[in-house]
């Protein structure tokens, strides 16, 4: 308990957090707005074009709610990954990481607790999100272009408490990053490209490359908030949701073992 109440007056009394959250808000509520203005005016031209005699060349646009929660899920959880990896790289940045382990000699305890604490509060905040890019979604695109934008399936509920589970593991990987790297620049640079591109240049290698993208991890993350990219994955949802928290947990694991056994 006090090891996460020093975390928690880390977390609290510091610009960086209160910053990250309320751009995780504006992208995540924005991102659902944008979304639904789209795919309204999408529709509005689709049938404008029917009504003066034209075929169209191009389908509207009806966002799903894996679209209208995308904001939320994908940038807004990178901004969540910055933030915990923060949380480690700038204690080492100023040194006050030997205070800290000076302080609480079980060095795994410090780890599992900034994980857990903001693991914690981006799930909450995310789950929240969730919910507020739904209906800015729905009531932006109206009832004919936000036709698909319901919770009446498993899928549609599995967009919704998907992302805060998605985001409680990104987090848990970002502190387990940030220790092993120890350095801002090159933990928030591997946790942006990871995701946005490394794993989608396999696309450039072909039959390998199609091979190989059922294993990694943010896309069995995707293909379980309901974006499957196309990908041919081995499993169902479920499993990708495993694999991705066990590639997590190994990786949080080994950032453990180095943590413990490296000075400081």
């Amino acid at each position: 308990m006090a090891v996460l109440t020093a975390e928690r007056i880390k977390l609290t009394t510091t610009r960086s957090p209160w910053w990250c959250t309320a751009i995780v808000i504006a992208l995540g509520l924005g991102l659902a707005g944008v979304i639904g203005l789209s795919a309204k005016a999408s529709l509005n031209s689709f049938e404008n074009q029917l009504a003066e005699g034209n075929q169209p060349d191009f389908e509207p646009f009806l966002p799903t709610l894996a679209d209208a929660v995308g904001g939320v899920s994908g940038f807004g959880v990178l901004v969540l990954m910055i933030l915990a990896a923060l949380s480690v790289t700038s204690e080492y940045r100023f040194g006050l990481i030997r205070t800290t382990f000076q302080a609480i000699p079980n060095r795994s305890s410090v780890l599992v607790a900034k994980a857990g604490l903001i693991g914690v509060f981006s799930a909450v905040l995310t789950f929240v999100l969730t919910f507020g890019a739904y209906a800015i979604a729905k009531a932006t695109a109206g009832d004919k272009a936000g036709a698909a934008l319901t919770l009446t399936s498993e899928t549609d509920w599995r967009a919704i408490y998907g992302v805060p589970l998605y985001a409680f593991l990104c987090v848990i990987l970002a502190v387990a990053v940030g220790a092993l790297l120890r350095q801002s620049a090159g933990a928030i640079a591997l946790l942006l490209l990871w995701p946005l591109l490394i794993e989608s240049l396999f696309n450039l290698f072909g039959s390998f490359g199609r091979e190989v993208m059922p294993f990694l991890p943010f896309l069995n993350a995707n293909n379980f908030l309901g974006m499957p990219g196309g990908v041919d994955f081995h499993w169902g949802p479920w499993g990708s949701l495993v694999y991705f928290a066990a590639f997590v947990l190994v990786v949080f694991g080994i950032s453990l073992f180095v943590v413990n056994r490296r000075d400081a």
